[in-house]
């Protein structure tokens, strides 16, 4: 059975609280290229970003990977102040209008009102200043990371039990092509000999001429060096399948291997039935690209 295989897909949410705060942490991932992080934190706690991605870094290692981090307050006792900034600015900006607009004067309780006027007074309660609530932040961001990536790793066993499936109906498929195409080139020898053998009696080329481009073009239609190739990357998927880890851009290039020989199978094929199996592979082969598009 397949194992230590993840996806690029995966959610994880935990929360917290402590030091008179509560805390939100969601990690979301799907596929992608490389590593891709991309942060949403809450104002005074840039300073933890460079951590964050140092540590998903070190877990991870394919995938876009969101992070997010909410956090307030649990003080019920809180205080508020006039920015003194934001109060000049609306007071200014309500001067331009009057000058413009004639009108009742604001009332205060209006002016209070706008937005960033009044804030709360949190100065001896600010996050951003707080080294023990940084730390436990950092863990329960540990802790949420591992969750992200037991969701990954069940959905890569289940992904890597269906390529594992589909390894196998290749193997299957290439088994009974080799067979047929054992009999293959003496049977299209002969059905070319048949075909030419009314035209020697109208023409004066050498038999023995004749014979020898029959065998070349029964050589060429010889499919059993693509299906030793299709043995080999077979023998190859399963390794990879067995050892696990971050297998995801090796099992790509191995899927656009076993596409170039079935089509050179299906160009090559000297009859339908060869023609079919090759198609039939070609199916297998796009259904086995999508599942090892978002393995890690």
């Amino acid at each position: 059975m397949p194992s230590g295989i993840s996806s690029m897909t995966g959610f994880a949410r935990s929360e917290a609280e402590s030091s008179g705060f509560r805390w939100v942490w969601e990690l979301k991932s799907v596929n992608g290229r490389g590593l891709d992080i991309r942060l949403r934190m809450p104002a005074g706690f840039d300073s933890l970003e460079p951590e964050i991605r140092k540590r998903t870094k070190s877990q991870l290692a394919r995938g876009s990977v969101s992070v997010g981090l909410a956090i307030k307050s649990e003080n019920r006792d809180v205080r508020y102040r006039i920015n003194r900034d934001a109060l000049d600015d609306a007071l200014a900006m309500i001067e331009r209008i009057s000058i413009r607009v004639q009108c009742a004067p604001p009332q205060p309780e209006g002016i209070l009102a706008l937005r960033g006027v009044i804030e709360p007074d949190d100065e001896n309660n600010e996050p951003s200043s707080n080294d023990k609530l940084f730390k436990e932040i950092l863990v329960d961001f540990d802790d949420c990371l591992k969750l992200l990536l037991a969701s990954r790793r069940t959905e890569g066993t289940a992904m890597a039990s269906i390529i594992a499936d589909q390894v196998d109906a290749l193997e299957g498929l290439a088994s009974s092509v080799r067979s047929h195409a054992e009999k293959s080139p003496d049977a299209l020898r002969e059905r070319l000999l048949d075909q030419v053998r009314p035209l020697l009696e109208q023409t004066t080329l050498a038999e023995d001429r004749v014979v020898q481009e029959v065998a070349i073009m029964a050589s060429k239609a010889d499919i059993r060096e693509e299906i030793d190739r299709l043995d080999a990357h077979i023998s190859a998927g399963r390794e990879l399948l067995r050892n696990g880890g971050a297998i995801g851009r090796q099992l790509d290039f191995l899927t656009q291997e076993f596409n170039r020989e079935a089509n050179t199978l299906c160009s090559k094929a000297a009859d339908i039935t060869t023609k079919k199996m090759g198609l039939e592979m070609k199916s297998i082969i796009d259904q086995l690209r999508e599942q090892v598009q978002n393995i890690e």
